[in-house]
């Protein structure tokens, strides 16, 4: 089976399961994404992973791992989504040590956070995005969609209105009190709040 490479397009929070967050991943050759459901914790060590800026006062999980890899030579490689089971995903990160390789079962979520901050591939097999991958926004024919892909649809463009309102909020806001706000989420472990503001800083720099 073909391996397809996958980017990580952003996290939408999902207006369905409450706490909950859809990982949104793109195709690097093709217009589908692949949106897998994860928690908030896995939402927010990924978005830090994402934002090289912001560093968390203590280490997360995931930067934990990456540190004992580091001083144990460990690398992953790659990590690839190879199954899908009644909506659930089950990946492998492939990993190497004086040049042995190993493959360890991993969360998708956890498998994607140690992707970010080894900067390793993401892939999944061809058939599993012809099951689970979606267009968005007129990628293809509306009557092509299930239900399910709809309300997908639905929760990604109001996260992106949402997201809208609030920058407009911090557009009104001095730059003294954007540091402050940056501060007080970083302080907070509020790293996805924290991207926010630092990037409307980083557009008045």
């Amino acid at each position: 089976m073909s391996l397809v490479r996958l980017n990580i397009k952003g996290i939408s929070y999902s207006q369905t399961q409450n706490g909950a967050y859809a990982l949104i991943l793109s195709e690097v050759d093709g217009d589908r994404k692949l949106p897998i459901v994860i928690g908030a914790f896995e939402a927010q060590s990924i978005a830090i992973a994402l934002e090289k800026e912001i560093r968390p006062p203590r280490p997360l999980t995931h930067d934990l791992f990456k540190n004992f890899a580091d001083r144990f030579d460990i690398v992953i490689k790659q990590v690839i989504i190879h199954k899908l089971v009644d909506g659930v995903f089950y990946s492998s990160i492939i990993c190497e040590r004086d040049k042995i390789e190993e493959i360890i079962d991993a969360r998708t979520s956890d498998a994607i956070s140690l992707a970010l901050r080894f900067q390793a591939p993401i892939f999944t097999y061809k058939n599993i995005l012809d099951k689970a991958g979606i267009y968005l926004k007129g990628n293809t024919d509306p009557e092509e969609f299930t239900d399910e892909d709809e309300i997908l649809m639905d929760e990604i463009v109001v996260e992106e209105e949402e997201l809208l309102s609030s920058e407009n909020d911090y557009q009104r806001m001095s730059l003294k009190e954007l540091n402050t706000q940056l501060e007080q989420a970083v302080n907070n472990e509020d790293y996805e709040l924290a991207a926010k503001i630092r990037d409307e800083i980083s557009k008045r720099n």
